[in-house]
């Protein structure tokens, strides 16, 4: 009989272990899996120099300029690659065609495709005064045509922007919303700001601060303060290198940045001729 009674413990032993394994298996494969759909999404992004790196400016290309950017980006934790391309341009001196492509590379190091693609318009309804800000607005639109990985099978947002002229200094705000397609992901909110400091007529010291609330949570999921330089090599070529870093314990822990852009037809600088009696 105790023989028995010792077999039945032993047995509720091994099933209780067995229980808590794949109870223990479960949360980690959810963590793992959660922390795999959580991704990054990039959406609309502003072309340099109109802008810092995710932070628009009211500022935007003249009628019938052209614009194109290549942007790469290195992020660590999780470690992944991506390229942006971007084309934007001048309808009018107050309005902007954008268009951002991301490309992701080596995602859990073997997966790469395309990013929703994402059409936007930019629109300066009030340039800036002695004391107020210049104003703009963003409409954006993203048709389903991501990788399966990446898309969020379409979206539509809008934002204000705010830009600020203060001696050297030129600062940015911008509120963003955005609606995924996708029925099972949340609404994004996401809140920008940044400034440029003019160090020569050519190059600017720039920094940014991040904070949003992204598709996969009901809370903020990404606060990141970035810093960054840009020059303009020629009157048509901007080269902007920066870096950003994690706040909150997000991800990713820390990403690197560098993009050309162009802007056509450049501006011939105005020779002022001095004459003499």
């Amino acid at each position: 009989m105790r023989v028995k009674v010792q077999k039945c413990r032993e047995t509720g032993k091994q099933k209780k272990k067995t229980l808590c394994w794949l109870l223990l298996s479960s949360a980690l494969l959810f963590c793992f899996s959660a922390s795999a759909h959580a991704f990054d999404v990039k959406g609309l992004q502003p072309l340099p120099p109109y802008g810092i790196f995710s932070t628009f400016s009211a500022d935007s290309l003249k009628q019938n300029k052209v614009g194109f950017a290549l942007n790469i980006e290195k992020s660590y934790d999780p470690d992944f690659y991506r390229t942006v391309f971007q084309f934007a341009y001048g309808l009018h001196d107050r309005f902007e065609f954008d268009i951002t492509l991301p490309y992701v590379m080596e995602w859990q190091n073997r997966v790469a495709g395309y990013e929703d693609v994402s059409f936007g318009i930019k629109h300066r309804v009030m340039n800036e005064g002695e004391y107020l800000p210049a104003i703009a607005y963003v409409l954006s639109v993203s048709p389903p045509s991501g990788k399966d990985d990446f898309t969020t099978e379409g979206k539509t947002g809008g934002g204000l922007i705010l830009t600020k002229k203060v001696g050297p200094f030129k600062g940015h705000f911008n509120v963003f919303y955005s609606e995924p397609g996708k029925r099972d992901l949340k609404n994004e909110y996401s809140i920008n700001l940044g400034a440029e400091l003019a160090v020569t007529h050519d190059s600017r010291v720039l920094a940014e601060i991040i904070g949003r609330k992204n598709y996969f949570k009901n809370k903020i999921d990404m606060l990141e303060w970035r810093l960054g330089y840009r020059i303009a090599t020629t009157e048509y070529l901007y080269t902007t290198v920066g870096a950003g870093f994690d706040i909150k314990n997000r991800t990713p822990d820390c990403r690197l940045m560098f993009s050309v852009s162009v802007i056509l037809p450049s501006e011939k600088k105005k020779i002022q001729k001095i004459y003499e009696e």
